[in-house]
């Protein structure tokens, strides 16, 4: 498990000194600023990478692959914040939010680097030598500042941040094309596209022809098969990052679909061209 002290909801992700990776669904934007180390974010297929002093906005309801390691002999070490919907609501109120910011731009989640975010940040760093939790009332009014100096800094933010709305029904194909990666279950992927798991399994058939656990295993497989001959992968590199739960699984499947296991996979062999 990664080690994390907990201070309500600001929170010290604590020393990391080896690589750790996890996929994750919040229910609540995150700020996340990274004292050290290296944090990589794929969204699908896009992969933004982050390091020491840079300040990083964790979307709500967006499946993401999270990968924390340390870099240049310093541990992962960073500070997140939870934010409620409730004090975002009241933040802007009264404050400019900016809309039709670009689709690309918006992916990206980007907080502008700024001496004034870093400095706030690192004077967070003396409450996690406290041994009680830091108050509620507390890290309300700190995640009250660090909203006010990322408004300042850089507006886009408000964008994602200023904007209240249920997760709505969206282009089906288009999301599993680019998410097929992700080890979830149904009833997540469902939810994150806007469906019941009803109408998600009606919908799939419709538009793939096929049974939505048949096309994952199915393009699972075509893409660690890539892995293992384009770009000469190990199993144990792979099977996470192709969607697989675990290593014995992706061997049995792997096997079973092309006659092989994985360890016997060579470069002689033709990639499936993902």
């Amino acid at each position: 498990m990664e080690p994390t002290v907990t201070k309500g909801r600001v929170f010290l992700s604590g020393t990391v000194e080896k690589d750790y990776t996890w996929e994750h669904i919040s229910p609540q934007h995150i700020i996340v600023f990274l004292y050290s180390g290296e944090m990589t974010l794929s969204y699908g297929k896009s992969t933004l990478t982050f390091v020491g002093g840079d300040t990083i906005l964790v979307p709500k309801n967006q499946l993401i692959r999270v990968f924390k390691k340390p870099i240049d002999g310093q541990p992962f070490k960073a500070v997140s914040m939870l934010l409620r919907e409730e004090e975002l609501l009241d933040f802007y109120q009264d404050r400019t939010v900016l809309e039709n910011l670009d689709e690309n731009v918006a992916k990206q989640r980007p907080v502008n680097t700024h001496p004034l975010l870093k400095s706030f940040f690192q004077s967070l760093f003396s409450y996690f030598e406290m041994q009680d939790e830091l108050p509620d009332k507390l890290a309300s009014v700190k995640i009250k500042e660090a909203l006010t100096i990322i408004d300042e800094v850089d507006k886009r933010v408000s964008s994602i941040l200023g904007t209240f709305s249920e997760i709505g029904k969206i282009d089906l194909e288009k999301y599993m094309e680019e998410h097929f990666m992700y080890n979830l279950p149904l009833e997540k992927f469902a939810f994150l596209t806007g469906r019941s798991l009803t109408k998600f399994k009606s919908d799939f058939k419709k538009i793939f022809k096929t049974t939505p656990g048949k096309w994952l295993t199915e393009k699972r497989l075509d893409l660690a098969h890539y892995k293992l001959t384009a770009k000469k992968q190990k199993a144990t590199e792979v099977y996470l990052s192709a969607g697989f739960e675990n290593l014995s699984h992706f061997s049995f499947a792997f096997k079973k679909a092309f006659g092989y296991s994985p360890s016997n996979v060579t470069i002689n062999q033709p990639s499936t061209g993902f």
